[in-house]
């Protein structure tokens, strides 16, 4: 059993305290989550508030979790079949590598216990956290699932 850091702080909370948005901006970013649903990270990006490389940075920082820009990493696809494509499009995470009962991915949103604690079901695996920013995430899903689902 993984003893895992307990993180009360929601992105948001996370990029204020850096100095990346403001309480408006994030209040924006909520209200438009609210309607039209969305990942907190991406509608904040959409919005222009922020850039995904702030994301990955301030998560990277704050927690420590390792940055993995995935552009030129090439994931075997027998690790992409531990994780469905629509559980990787739900949480915006892709899996990268498997060492016995240890599963790495990456996300863009580590703070994100709950898909982490969905991932382990599924594989019955422990997980170990990359940040990648959605970009790097969403190429590596097409590239890697575009024949699943």
């Amino acid at each position: 059993m993984v003893i895992r850091k307990i993180i009360n702080k929601q992105l948001g909370e996370l990029l204020i305290e850096r100095g990346i948005i403001n309480e408006a901006q994030l209040d924006k970013a909520l209200a438009v989550q609210k309607e039209k649903g969305g990942l907190i990270g991406e509608i904040l990006v959409d919005l222009g508030f922020v850039r995904e490389e702030d994301i990955a940075q301030a998560l990277t920082a704050q927690y420590g979790f390792p940055y993995l820009p995935l552009a030129n990493y090439e994931i075997n696809p027998e690790i992409i079949n531990l994780i469905p494509a629509r559980v990787a499009r739900q949480y915006m995470l892709v899996p990268i590598d498997k060492i016995g009962s240890n599963l790495t991915i990456a996300m863009s949103n580590p703070l994100n216990i709950q898909a982490i604690e969905d991932i382990e079901l599924l594989s019955g695996c422990s997980v170990q956290t990359f940040v990648s920013t959605s970009s790097d995430i969403k190429r590596a899903i097409a590239k890697y699932y575009k024949d699943k689902e």
